[in-house]
């Protein structure tokens, strides 16, 4: 049974799937009640101040960047939470199977797909720097630059496997079930993860050209699910550029403003690295993962029917 097929276990009605989505977005909201609060005592309980963080970002407010990032990604781990109780008593199914089509998780998997986006990463970042040295200041600040660490290794792979597991798995499986084929659900996961990524604050400052890197992600993301039978490198890639993201380098305009190694005073401009990275780097990637994984069918794979599998009783 291969990954999309997956969807087929468990019970696996419409409004199972509508509901489950209602109830991680409660979730989210509830979640975030806590950075409401903490917010709220952050500006002395001044309703103007509040709103203008809430509008903005509350680290306009002078909220420490390390607990703004901390009480983000603790709204993902709740989200993480109802989507697994929700797979479990809703659809009567294991994890496990909206992860992988494996009969366990393959961390190897995870983690060479991690060291690879973090290797190209930390490389790409550092031809910026030899390019045009006077856009970095070096920021390198004891206490809140291991704090962040800790809470960028610890507690940012909650957020990324959110995502994956949501739009990847769960959605990709649904919609997969839904329509009988695997090229709309890659589609519209893509493109919905890219709308949602919308909302950052760097589309507002480099315009909705921007949305072209987050749907060239998701569709990167989706076509590795679909090629490997399972998320383990989409959560791995995902894990690592969030990460690198949060602690090697800041800006004041991107959704991770950190207390990260260096500061990116650059006036920020739509440039080619954005193309380069969707329509070069993913398509080598695609590439590498396929030679060592042995990926064959790509046809099939992502464009093909889905056929209903005979499910044995779990």
């Amino acid at each position: 049974m291969d990954f999309i097929q997956k969807g087929f276990v468990g019970k696996n009605k419409s409004w199972m799937y509508v509901l489950t989505m209602v109830l991680v977005f409660i979730a989210i909201q509830l979640a975030s009640i806590p950075l409401m609060i903490v917010a709220f005592f952050e500006v002395g309980g001044d309703l103007k101040k509040f709103q203008k963080g809430a509008e903005s970002s509350f680290m306009d407010i002078g909220m420490n960047s390390s607990l703004f990032l901390f009480l983000m990604i603790f709204t993902f781990i709740i989200a993480l939470l109802a989507l697994f109780l929700c797979v479990r008593f809703i659809h009567k199914k294991k994890f496990i199977s909206i992860i992988t089509s494996r009969k366990k998780v393959d961390w190897s998997r995870v983690f060479y797909a991690f060291s690879l986006w973090g290797i190209i990463s930390v490389i790409s970042v550092f031809i910026g720097m030899y390019l045009s040295p006077e856009d970095y200041v070096w920021n390198f600040k004891p206490a809140p630059f291991f704090t962040l660490l800790f809470v960028s290794f610890v507690f940012l792979p909650f957020q990324t496997s959110s995502e994956e597991l949501i739009f990847r798995g769960y959605l990709m499986q649904g919609f997969g079930t839904l329509v009988k084929n695997r090229w709309f659900p890659l589609i519209s996961t893509s493109v919905i993860f890219g709308l949602l990524h919308g909302m950052n604050p760097e589309v507002e400052k480099l315009g909705y050209t921007l949305m072209v890197f987050y749907i060239g992600t998701g569709l990167f993301y989706g076509i590795t699910t679909l090629m490997d039978e399972g998320t383990e490198l989409a959560l791995g890639l995902h894990a690592s550029n969030n990460i690198i993201a949060a602690f090697l380098v800041t800006t004041d305009w991107m959704v991770f403003r950190t207390d990260a190694l260096y500061i990116d005073t650059s006036e920020p401009v739509v440039g080619a690295e954005m193309f380069i990275g969707v329509f070069v780097l993913y398509p080598i990637l695609l590439l590498i993962f396929s030679r060592k994984y042995g990926w064959t069918n790509w046809k099939s794979k992502l464009f093909g029917k889905v056929e209903i599998p005979v499910i044995d009783e779990e």
